[in-house]
């Protein structure tokens, strides 16, 4: 009787034992599991508060052109993004690298339903343009927004790159960039004491453009001056032939928003035939130059910058 009690005891303990150890192993596997899934999300701080992102978006949704500009400059291609403010639908500098991207709509306006469609696992927009509908956005997928746009674009690439956990390679991108702005700057010279003045024809408005602006920012960082009018920190403003003569500078460019109708070429065209056009110094010397509204304003991303540089090269005969 006491052989087969002893048996009995170990027979327990050994099951008391085996039990231990397979709790232990679930807990383990458990506890592995809990980090695996927490080093498959990353906590980014945006224009909102806080939100958890995947570590490695597969099917990223982009609201914000300058956002789209930004994910290709480091090699993503989104799934969906927002049309090009001009262009059909892309803008004809990133045509070529935007095949087979789902149009969700426009920027201000963008197809909740389209989005959806295409399960996101990262959307990426600003409070700017789409604050009314971020409840909505953020119940698709995760949803990280830029506060504003205009002349923050590097901020909001710094932004967009640590979202996408490309936070190196986005440093990379604006190095290179300002290694451009260097030597743009070296081999300008004297030539960096040009007033440059900058214009916008719009359907209905005319603005002239400061420093918080895409095109005024990248002056600001070119070292180049700006008439005294136009220097300074604001964004714009909507102008009456009366202001022609504030657009003197040593050199003007002028860019128009087009979308289709004429609208906006018509009003570049009275206004560039106006007797106080024609009279501006900067006119009359033949350096008032029309260049490409997406690449001067609307692009606004980091391509467009490059782009925009190449142009003022190319005006100020710089070999880069």
């Amino acid at each position: 009787m006491k052989i087969f009690k002893s048996m009995m005891f170990l027979v327990l303990a050994t099951a008391l034992l085996l039990a231990g150890c397979s709790k232990g192993k679930e807990t383990t596997s458990s506890s592995n599991q809990q980090s695996s899934s927490e080093q498959s999300e990353r906590v980014i701080k945006d224009a909102m508060g806080e939100v958890k992102v995947p570590a490695h978006p597969q099917r990223i949704v982009v609201l914000t052109n300058e956002g789209t500009e930004a994910l290709l400059a480091l090699g993503i291609k989104p799934v969906g993004a927002v049309k090009s403010w001009t262009g059909d639908p892309w803008y004809p500098h990133i045509k070529d690298k935007m095949e087979g991207v789902e149009n969700v709509g426009e920027e201000g306006q963008p197809n909740l339903e389209a989005i959806a469609a295409l399960k996101p696992d990262l959307i990426l927009g600003t409070k700017m343009r789409q604050e009314k509908i971020y409840d909505q956005l953020k119940a698709i997928a995760p949803t990280v927004f830029s506060e504003t746009l205009r002349g923050e674009w590097k901020d909001n690439f710094s932004l967009w790159a640590n979202a996408v956990n490309q936070a190196q390679k986005g440093k990379q991108v604006i190095a290179d960039y300002d290694a451009k702005v260097a030597s743009f700057k070296e081999k300008a010279g004297d030539k960096l004491n040009t007033k440059v003045s900058i214009v916008r024809f719009m359907p209905g408005k005319v603005r002239i453009y400061y420093n918080d602006t895409f095109s005024g920012i990248i002056l600001k960082d070119l070292g180049l001056k700006r008439p005294p009018v136009q220097d300074n920190d604001g964004f714009s403003d909507d102008v009456g032939k009366e202001r022609i003569p504030d657009m003197e500078g040593d050199m003007l460019f002028y860019f128009t928003y087009e979308t289709g109708n004429g609208e906006g070429t018509q009003l570049e065209k009275e206004w560039t035939n106006d007797p106080l056009w024609k009279n501006l110094n900067v006119v009359k010397s033949g350096n008032a130059h029309r260049v490409n509204d997406a690449i001067w304003n609307t692009a606004g991303g980091v391509i467009a910058a490059n782009l925009m540089i190449d142009d003022l090269a190319k005006y100020f005969d710089i070999k880069l």
